[in-house]
């Protein structure tokens, strides 16, 4: 096995600037740091990473903490492009990645605290987290580990967190409605344990009163971000609300089971309902109409997720909130009323 003995013997250097210069030093110089790494790779080195995370006390592993994998939101799609973005920047930052799923239940048999240590992670991100999760309460009043939240904004001397603006993305999607001669329009919000859910519900509220109309409670329903949760909360609209002409759904997912009621209804989107969603994940540009939708960067969420966590972790930044915009994306099933 090669070592950086054999790597400072063959280079005419000492043991010292070979791992200066391997590490990314800047007191090397560039021409002595680029023949130690020709050296290294016609010896074909390898870095011992548990060696050096035992010399630094540093493993260069991050953790995404994900709530409530399962294959029911396959077709959302939405934390794997989160994923790809975390992954990829990560990457490129020389750190590596470890993916752990987690549940309220699970979360009380093992802290957030003790998760990270048998990992051996330096910080984590967390995902899909309830505000009601005890890993939540945990990061804010803990602050043992360093982590980035994903769409719940708190910030603490260890806590950071990076969302997109759901409110005014709310809002825009309520003005796309109105700007369409829509008045009687009903929301399929997620669930009142999401802060996504609370602040697209505000964007909604904020739109109808700068039409001068009031938010009606009774034309909001829960759909729990899930496809049938959607179905169920149209089907409940278009009982108990006739005059209903259009829809918020809080997510492209409720959007879909909303539609996929409407058909079965015997209803056509946008002749009789106009439908528009929230993410635009890819089947939304796929499915029949296709989807008028808020379009929130997911890569980009999750790249800037890693970069936040990585610059807290090595003492670059004294940020700690990243807010990105979106973008309405006007397909077919919204339209303009007579």
């Amino acid at each position: 096995m090669v070592t950086i003995k054999d790597i400072a013997k063959k280079a005419g250097v000492s043991v010292t600037t070979v791992s200066r210069a391997l590490n990314g030093y800047d007191d090397v110089n560039e021409e002595t740091r680029k023949k130690i790494k020709q050296v290294a790779e016609e010896l074909s080195y390898s870095p011992n990473v548990v060696a050096r995370s035992l010399v630094s006390k540093k493993t260069r592993t991050i953790g995404l903490i994900i709530s409530d994998i399962n294959r029911a939101g396959a077709k959302d799609a939405f934390s794997y492009e989160v994923l790809c973005g975390i992954n990829d920047r990560a990457g490129d930052l020389n750190y590596d990645l470890l993916l752990f799923s987690t549940n309220p239940s699970k979360q009380v048999e093992k802290s957030y605290a003790s998760l990270c240590k048998e990992r051996n992670v330096e910080g984590a991100i967390l995902s899909g987290l309830r505000l009601d999760d005890p890993y939540l309460h945990e990061v804010i009043e803990q602050n043992s580990f360093p982590c980035v939240l994903i769409d719940i904004p708190q910030t603490e001397a260890n806590v950071g967190y990076v969302t997109s603006d759901s409110k005014i993305g709310a809002a825009m999607a309520v003005k796309h409605l109105l700007d369409g001669g829509h008045r009687n329009i009903a929301m399929i919000n997620g669930h009142n344990q999401a802060f996504v859910s609370q602040e697209r519900f505000e964007g909604y509220k904020e739109a109808l009163e700068q039409a001068d109309l009031s938010a009606d409670p009774n034309l909001v329903y829960d759909g729990g971000f899930s496809e049938d949760g959607g179905a169920e909360a149209m089907y409940q609209i278009l009982i108990r609300n006739p005059g209903v002409t259009a829809v918020f759904c809080a997510s492209d997912l409720m959007a879909l089971g909303a539609m996929r009621t409407l058909e079965k209804m015997g209803l056509k989107v946008p002749e009789d309902m106009s439908v528009i969603g929230f993410d635009d994940i890819t089947i939304s540009s796929y499915c029949s109409p296709k989807l008028t939708t808020i379009r929130q960067d997911k890569y980009e969420l999750g790249y800037q997720a890693a970069q936040l966590l990585i610059d807290m972790l090595e003492d670059r930044t004294d940020n700690r909130k990243i807010m990105l915009s979106n973008q309405l994306i006007v397909r077919e099933s919204t339209r303009r009323l007579k």
